[in-house]
């Protein structure tokens, strides 16, 4: 019913009608183009205009140049910083490499200095013992030359002892070592020989042998003597107190 009505007031058969001269479609858009640009051009006078009154168009172009002058003038000298930089880096990792073999190398001497420090200790052992020799006086083709023991750490004896066989070029002397401790245990006399297996010697020219003998708690020993045994035979026997 409604849409009825509505067609009605829109068609020739409405109640009302107003006849108007009716401008042909070239000249409405025309005038709309018109007004348009009418309205664009007062616009862009607005924006010019309010642009004036800011300031935004002075010195816009050489504050840009300054600006951009400055930015080249900052990555330059940011380049040289990262240069400089670069450079003081390479220096520390050589400084780091030079120290790590300095420290290296450090570590190899004091490694060498100990080596020869052990070494020097067994020679100045070796040149007292033979030191300490007493010269042969008589034609004996066996002797033992040197004996000697020292106390260690309180309850470690270390003794050494350098077998001598006279004549030149003697046969290889195959045979054993008797080692024998004497001393006191609680105010009565003790005696101990070294522990362990035979202690095999063999001798061209000269021979040398040292050990170490653990001393049993509440002994005190006071001297020791070696033995130079072929089978049953005894070929060189030498003691010393302590």
């Amino acid at each position: 019913m409604r849409f009825k009505l509505l067609r009605r007031r829109l068609t020739i058969s409405a109640p009302r009608m107003a006849i108007r001269s009716a401008l042909p479609w070239p000249f409405r858009w025309a005038v709309v183009a018109i007004v348009l640009g009418f309205c664009a051009a007062i616009g862009l006078w607005a924006f010019e205009f309010g642009k004036d009154i800011a300031g935004l168009e002075k010195g816009s172009r050489e504050d840009m140049l300054r600006l951009r002058s400055e930015l080249a003038t900052v990555q330059s000298e940011l380049a040289a910083v990262k240069m400089e930089r670069d450079k003081a880096q390479s220096v520390a990792n050589t400084a780091g490499t030079l120290v790590t073999a300095e420290k290296a190398s450090q570590e190899r001497v004091l490694a060498q200095v100990k080596q020869l420090e052990m070494e020097n200790r067994m020679l100045r052992d070796d040149l007292g013992f033979f030191e300490k020799l007493i010269p042969s006086t008589g034609g004996e083709a066996m002797a033992i030359r040197g004996l000697q023991a020292e106390l260690q750490s309180g309850d470690k004896l270390k003794w050494q002892v350098l077998v001598i066989q006279s004549g030149k070029n003697p046969a290889e002397f195959n045979g054993q070592l008797e080692v024998t401790f004497s001393g006191f245990l609680n105010g009565k006399p003790w005696t101990a020989t070294q522990p362990g297996e035979t202690l095999v010697i063999k001798v061209r020219q000269y021979g040398r042998m040292e050990g170490e003998f653990e001393v049993p708690a509440q002994v005190v020993v006071k001297g020791m003597s070696a033995k130079v045994m072929d089978g049953t035979v005894v070929k060189a026997t030498q003691s010393i107190k302590l």
